[in-house]
C-alpha cells in the first residue's frame, strides 16, 4: 500500500469514529487544556503499527508532540511504554481509540506470527502470510507479519503467478500449462510462477515443467510432504499450506519443505492488549517534550 492509500485508510477510520464530531470531548473537556499520555503494553508480544498510530494522532491534531519509544518488531513486556503524546486533552482523547485499534490489531498479527516463527526455528522453513487479509489493511498487516519475523507471500494478484486448483478445473493439460508458463517467462520474466498441487501425482507432473519456481503442497499429510521433498529437483521451492496451526507447524517444517504459508497469521490473530494512560494534565501553557 502506498502512503496515500494508508492515509486514506486512516482517514476512513477517523471518519467512521468521529462522524460529525466527538460530542463527549466537546462537552466535557476544556478546549485548550493540555495533557500528556503514554501508550503501553498490558501483555507480552511484538510491536507493530507505530507509524500508523502516530499518523492517526497527527491527522487529528498536527500540533501534538509525538515520540515513538519503541520501533516495530520490538519485544514487549507488560508495562513497556510504546508511544508518548503531548498536546491538548481534547485531541488526545479524540484520537485515542482509532490509534489503539491500529496498534492492537497490527501488534496482534506480529505477535501471532512470532509464535509460528519461534516454533519452526532451526528447521530452515520460512513462515509466510497469504492474501487472507482484512480488506484495505493488506499492506499494514503484511508489514506486521515482517515485524513478527515472518515473510510475505505475494502482495496481490499482480505481482506473482499462482495457478490454483480452480484455474486447473477446466482440464488444462501439461502442454497448455507449459505454453502458458513459457509465455509468462517471456513477457514478464520478473514474475515467479507457483503451481498448486493437491496430490503427489500432480507434484510429479509439475516438476517436469520448465519455468516453475514453486510448487504449493496443499493440505498434504506429513508422509506426502516428505515424499514431495524427496522428488524435488534442485532449484525448485516447495511450500506447504492448508490448516496449519501452532501445534502442527513444527512437524510440517521438519519434513524439509522450504516455506509454510499460514492464513491464520492475518485472519485469526488476536489483538494485543495495549492502552493509553493519561500521565499528566497541565495548563494551557506549552508542555515539555516527553523523555524516554
Amino acid at each position: 500500500m502506498a502512503m496515500g492509500a494508508e492515509m486514506d485508510l486512516i482517514g476512513l477510520a477517523l471518519e467512521e469514529d468521529l462522524g460529525t464530531g466527538d460530542v463527549t470531548t466537546a462537552y466535557f473537556t476544556e478546549e485548550r487544556r493540555l495533557g500528556q499520555a503514554r501508550i503501553f503494553a498490558r501483555e507480552a508480544g511484538i510491536l507493530a503499527g507505530v507509524e500508523t498510530a502516530m499518523e492517526t494522532f497527527r491527522r487529528v491534531d498536527s500540533s501534538l508532540i509525538l515520540q515513538a519509544l519503541l520501533k516495530d518488531g520490538a519485544e514487549l513486556m507488560p508495562g513497556d511504554a510504546v508511544l508518548a503524546i503531548q498536546g491538548t486533552m481534547a485531541s488526545l482523547l479524540t484520537a485515542e481509540r482509532v490509534a489503539l485499534n491500529f496498534l492492537q490489531r497490527l501488534s496482534g498479527v506480529a505477535t501471532f506470527t512470532g509464535k509460528f516463527v519461534r516454533v519452526v526455528h532451526g528447521t530452515g522453513a520460512l513462515i509466510l502470510d497469504t492474501r487472507k487479509t482484512t480488506p484495505g489493511w493488506r499492506s499494514l498487516e503484511k508489514a506486521a507479519v515482517r515485524a513478527g519475523g515472518g515473510s510475505n507471500h505475494r502482495l496481490g494478484l499482480h505481482d506473482m503467478v499462482m495457478v490454483k486448483d480452480n484455474h486447473l478445473a477446466a482440464g488444462t493439460g501439461n502442454a497448455e500449462l507449459q505454453a502458458a508458463i513459457a509465455r509468462v517467462k517471456r513477457e514478464r520474466p520478473e514474475l515467479r510462477v507457483e503451481l498448486e498441487a493437491d496430490t503427489l501425482d500432480q507434484v510429479r507432473e509439475f516438476i517436469t515443467l520448465e519455468g516453475v519456481d514453486i510448487v504449493l503442497l496443499d493440505n498434504m499429510s506429513l508422509e506426502e510432504l516428505r515424499t514431495a521433498v524427496s522428488l524435488r529437483p534442485a532449484g525448485l521451492l516447495l511450500e506447504a499450506s492448508g490448516g496449519v496451526t501452532l501445534e502442527s507447524v513444527r512437524e510440517i517444517a521438519e519434513t524439509g519443505v522450504d516455506r509454510i504459508s499460514v492464513g491464520a497469521l492475518t485472519h485469526s490473530a488476536p489483538a494485543l492488549d495495549l492502552a493509553l494512560e493519561i500521565e499528566g494534565i497541565g495548563s494551557t501553557e506549552v508542555m515539555k517534550r516527553p523523555s524516554h
